[in-house]
């Protein structure tokens, strides 16, 4: 079945409910988790003038919040499991791509916040670059809390109801 399940983690809900996941997963093949986070990278227009002297102050900020975050996951994860970390400087893109190439994963998890097709061309998405461009097979989730609200809506066309 699986060998070592990767996970791409950012702390988000989403990220939450893959983390889950991929911990079941992982127990039932008895796999290894690897679990792969990124830094966040300061906005470029930052890293001229004045700014220059906060900036250096903020990547450290944004590196220790990267390896909170990576070490809160970390601490979910059953001590019988083994897990490997990775915390990248790269682009979540470019880093995804380069662990699905060069690790020898059998899957990938990771979350999804739903943008949908036009929001996540717009906005960049993650979730979707892997999905259409990765050649191992890509497991993604959605937070419960997204599908909740998606559910007490109701869609175009759909009868409104009113109580009484």
């Amino acid at each position: 079945m699986f060998r070592d399940i990767l996970l791409s983690y950012d702390g988000s809900p989403s990220a939450e409910r893959a983390l889950t996941e991929a911990i079941d997963l992982a127990q039932l093949a008895h796999a290894r988790l690897t679990i792969l986070t990124a830094v966040t990278k300061a906005a470029a227009w930052s890293y001229s003038g004045p700014s220059v002297a906060a900036v250096a102050s903020l990547t450290l900020e944004l590196e220790q919040e990267a390896a909170g975050i990576q070490r809160q996951a970390v601490e979910r994860v059953p001590q019988d499991l083994p897990v490997t970390t990775i915390l990248t400087h790269e682009p979540i893109v470019k880093a995804l791509d380069k662990q699905i190439r060069e690790g020898k994963h059998d899957l990938v998890v990771m979350g999804s916040r739903g943008f949908g097709p036009v929001k996540g061309t717009l906005l960049g998405s993650v979730s979707q670059h892997v999905l259409h461009h990765s050649p191992l097979p890509v497991l993604i989730l959605h937070d419960d809390s997204a599908r909740d609200r998606d559910l007490s809506q109701p869609g175009p066309g759909a009868p409104r109801v009113s109580e009484i």
